[in-house]
């Protein structure tokens, strides 16, 4: 191997020393930390190259499709998508999924109008404008969740055109959980006969199926595709995720493709071989109950973090199963310093796997404006409605098997 010039290794040195300062003060965004992937550094070897679908075979060879599939398989026992419907793939990372389940929806329904809220990610309005789709911002509420009521009037003015629904499970600034099942109900009040729910569980999605009062967030619950990030609770130092679907919905769009022998299914050609490896990996060391532990833990440090900063006079808070940490917004060299993440008048902190109590010690002391942090009120519902029951999802990775999802309205097929 040739030697590196002393310059260059200076200058990367330079930089793991920086990174290694950051660190130590990395609150503000859901990226977890701790991880170890030291076993797959014989791979950086190789070109590894998933080109394709992961469920055919490729020309490509140096592949871990298999070891794709593996991962898909374990996440939708996650969300309640039954294995003989399932589909999906790793992903670059949140934004490409909810972009392959937008795109599922218009090529279902092309004349759809999609739905989302004000506190739905920033990225959607781009993805909108990539698919050239409709769409209508709803009002949220103070909380992060979606305005209901908004979205009723919204979608009977346009009751005549299909419903496309983008669910955040989990906001990106307030952590607040859209409530699927109520967005189902809507759509029956109002005989809506064809529509499709994806699902933002880019955080969350790791964090509800291991607790033991989810909120709504599976495919059982009346979602139709689902994007989740694996840099985030799982952690990996290439950010990545899962998108998930049923398989019709994919032979929608699939075509073959002779050079590289396989099905084009997903939204890149090339795509990083090795990420499957980490989540696969991650999955090997953590298990269900293992990464049931790492949730228990975020959230008991993110009530920790409440408890520490009302305690000093900070009007903290977090939505319930949430390990973000809402309040509000300090100071630039606050913000710098904790690498806090700003958005209006407030900001937030998230007690991801790495983050310990003697952070959340170390940060309390800090000068934070006492501003209102417009903290998490109940959702409004229209009168004469009973809260519909969420459906409890187990499967063969937690201890039982699924109930069998309910078919997406409309087929679209």
């Amino acid at each position: 191997m040739t030697q590196l010039p002393a310059a260059t290794l200076r200058r990367l040195e330079e930089l793991r020393s920086e990174f290694d300062d950051l660190a130590a003060r990395f609150l503000g965004y859901p990226t977890n930390q701790n991880f170890d992937y030291s076993a797959l550094l014989p791979f950086l070897d190789y070109c590894v190259n998933n080109v394709g679908d992961p469920f055919h075979e490729s020309n490509f060879a140096t592949n871990t499709h298999d070891i794709e599939r593996d991962v898909i398989r374990r996440f939708a026992g996650l969300m309640c998508l039954p294995t003989d419907e399932a589909w999906g793939y790793v992903t670059n990372g949140g934004t490409e999924g909810n972009m392959y389940g937008l795109f599922l929806a218009r090529e279902l329904f092309p004349e759809g109008i999609v739905y989302f809220s004000e506190d739905t990610h920033y990225s959607v309005l781009k993805i909108t404008r990539v698919l050239r789709t409709r769409n209508i911002m709803i009002k949220s509420q103070e909380s992060g969740e979606i305005d209901y009521d908004d979205l009723h009037e919204t979608i009977r003015i346009n009751r005549d055109v299909p419903v496309i629904f983008m669910a955040n499970i989990g906001t990106t600034m307030k952590g607040a959980v859209d409530d699927v099942l109520r967005v189902r109900e809507i759509l029956d009040d109002l005989a809506i006969p064809r529509s499709y729910i994806h699902g933002d569980a880019a955080l969350s999605g790791m964090i509800l199926p291991f607790v033991d009062d989810p909120q709504p967030h599976t495919f059982a619950d009346g979602l139709d595709s689902i994007s989740i990030s694996g840099h985030k609770l799982i952690g990996a130092p290439i950010p990545c995720g899962v998108a998930l679907t049923r398989a019709p919905y994919v032979a929608r769009i699939a075509r073959s493709i002779e050079y590289v022998g396989v099905m084009d299914t997903t939204l890149t050609g090339s795509r990083n071989g090795l990420t499957p490896l980490m989540l696969w990996l991650a999955w090997e060391r953590f298990g269900t109950e293992g990464f049931r532990e790492i949730v228990r833990q975020m959230l008991e440090v993110a009530s920790y973090a409440v408890e520490r900063l009302n305690a000093r006079g900070i009007p903290a808070w977090r939505h319930r199963n949430s390990a973000t940490v809402v309040i509000p917004r300090p100071g630039a060299d606050i913000i710098e310093k904790w690498q806090l993440a700003p958005y209006q008048d407030i900001a937030h902190l998230i007690t991801m796997h790495h983050v310990t109590r003697n952070q959340i010690d170390r940060l309390a002391p800090d000068p934070v404006p006492t501003r209102p942090a417009h903290p998490a009120r109940p959702a409004r519902r229209r009168p004469g409605r009973a809260p519909p029951r969420h459906r409890v999802c187990l499967n063969e990775h937690i201890g039982s098997r699924p109930p069998a999802a309910a078919a997406p309205r409309g087929g679209g097929l």
